[in-house]
């Protein structure tokens, strides 16, 4: 039989009773295929089903083939040798002892038919820009990013049928993300990737869109995708300006027969009263005028709750993306203003950053580097959550730093709560009038953080942090989109327009880069800081 998955009526629910899926039905065949849709649409949760992480509270997951899985969140266990994390330390260490002489069976049996495990391990290392890594050191000598990679080999060398990658460029600097897509474009059985790098989905074949509990397919890239969802949603709101316009135009009708209506049964009973006619005349016309009235009446209803219905189902195709809208005037400084010096910083956890540079006024500098250059450790410094061992980092503007974990957040208090803990001299009235543009309105101020999808927790930290008290002159990011939907994405770039502080922001994706108006690019690499430009280190120019 072909490769293939399967979801039946596939439904599940958070242990709390919240709903994420309700009786999805969805196949995936040969081929790769991006799955994409807000956050908390329920993606990843999709993928945690299908491999088996998660049982579904009905429904039925059908995989023909073995499966491979690279979660959005990869953690492994910083003792382990790199073999080990292959998961070929077995077979490796028995072939090592054949070599040296030991023809014990169990070392046959180990090795059976991969006598060729090895070199296809290095093999897999290279193409992945790990080759300088070798299989004989620890998972704890590797950065976050190799590590993601490091699972990928592990999964690829398995030869999987299936392939399931959520999130895969997380963390990942440009060099990694490159051997990724490559890995990407050259798989030749089932891959599912959800994903918000656009580079990454451009090289997909078709698109599920999970969207209000229901998947919509788009042959082609993400590119494409985008092109014919345009499309829909122009000729989604252009048919509720057309169902708009009868809904008033029928309502007009309504209220101009029910004024006609009323004219002739006034006269009806005028004429009753002044008894022109025989009574008996006169009770039947105006039963038959009531009877009339009573028709018309019903019929104009009829079509006002028909144009209603239509407006109603025309306005559930268009796409409600909301637009955060802040005004943030105290984050401004002055164009001359020195914000932040740096000076030959020798980082806590080792590295020396030979150079330095100052960030004045409203600045917007882009931080790039491979991983494990000492970027996030660099921002630490700066935030004042490590001391450098020598030399200085000082921030002269108050300044607050969102971290990749997005820690800043207290999950067992609601959104309104954790903003209120940064802003504790503002109303409480205050503060909801300015969740409200970041989009938690009403009772959405009320959700506890840790029962917010990942766009949510990102949006509320940002507000934590962008509406603290005192202002911040200064705003730090780490890998910002990762996590993020391309809403949540666009949500992000429109809230840092109104913001008029400087910006430092430590990241690999190039379009929100760019978006974002970065004035000075950064590059730390063999323990230099110095400034570059984006084509200089394999960006497009």
């Amino acid at each position: 039989m072909h490769t293939s998955i399967s979801c039946t009526s596939l439904s599940f629910a958070w242990a709390d009773g919240t709903p994420v899926l309700d009786g999805l039905d969805i196949s995936f065949g040969p081929g790769r295929t991006g799955l994409v849709g807000v956050n908390g649409s329920g993606k990843s949760t999709l993928l945690r089903l299908i491999g088996g992480e998660l049982t579904p509270a009905d429904g039925s997951v059908r995989v023909v083939g073995e499966i491979g899985y690279l979660p959005q969140n990869v953690t492994l266990d910083t003792g382990l040798r790199v073999d080990e994390a292959l998961g070929i330390a077995g077979r490796r260490a028995a072939l090592h002892a054949i070599e040296a002489g030991d023809a014990a069976e169990e070392h046959f049996e180990t090795v059976g038919d991969d006598w060729d495990v090895e070199e296809r391990a290095l093999a897999m290392l290279g193409e992945l820009g790990l080759g300088h890594i070798g299989l004989d050191r620890t998972v704890g000598e590797v950065s976050g990013g190799e590590s993601v990679l490091l699972r990928l080999a592990a999964l690829l060398l398995r030869r999987p049928d299936v392939l399931l990658l959520d999130e895969p460029t997380n963390n990942l600097d440009l060099y990694a993300r490159r051997r990724l897509c490559a890995a990407v474009a050259s798989w030749p059985g089932v891959m599912v990737v959800v994903s918000h790098d656009r580079q990454l989905l451009d090289l997909v074949d078709q698109i599920a869109d999970l969207h209000s509990g229901e998947i919509t397919w788009y042959g082609g890239n993400f590119s494409a995708y985008e092109e014919a969802l345009a499309a829909e949603q122009e000729a989604a709101e252009r048919m509720v300006r057309v169902a708009g316009a009868d809904l008033k135009r029928q309502k007009r009708e309504l209220v101009e027969a029910r004024t006609k209506l009323a004219k002739r049964v006034r006269y009806g009973n005028k004429m009753y009263e002044n008894k022109r006619e025989p009574r008996a005349v006169m009770k039947m016309r105006r039963r038959t005028a009531q009877v009339s009235a009573g028709k018309h009446r019903i019929m104009h209803e009829e079509k006002l709750a028909e144009a209603r219905e239509r407006l109603d189902d025309a306005a559930e195709a268009v796409r409600d993306e909301a637009e955060i809208r802040v005004d943030l005037p105290y984050t401004a400084v002055p164009a001359g203003r020195t914000v932040l010096t740096l000076r030959d910083p020798e980082l806590a956890h080792g590295g020396l950053v030979e150079g330095g540079f100052d960030l004045y006024g409203s600045e917007r500098i882009a931080l790039i580097g491979r991983n494990g250059a000492g970027k996030t450790t660099l921002l630490r410094t700066i935030a004042g959550e490590l001391d450098p061992v020598a030399g200085e980092a000082t921030a002269h503007v108050p300044l607050r730093f969102l971290p990749q974990r997005l820690d800043v957040l207290d999950g067992g208090l609601t959104v309104a709560e954790n903003v209120a803990r940064f802003a504790p001299g503002a109303t409480g009235n205050r503060i909801r009038a300015q969740l409200a543009r970041f989009l938690f309105r009403g009772a959405r101020a009320d959700q506890q953080a840790a029962t917010l999808s990942g766009g949510e927790r990102f949006r509320a930290a940002l507000a934590a942090l962008m509406l603290a008290e005192p202002a911040p002159q200064l705003l730090m990011l780490d890998e910002p989109t990762n996590n993020l939907d391309m809403a949540s994405v666009r949500q992000l770039t429109t809230a840092l327009e109104s913001y008029e502080g400087a910006l430092l922001v430590a990241g690999h994706d190039l379009p929100f880069l760019e978006s974002i108006g970065i004035t000075r690019w950064l590059l730390l690499e063999d323990g230099e800081l110095k400034e570059t430009v984006p084509e200089a280190v394999g960006f497009p120019a």
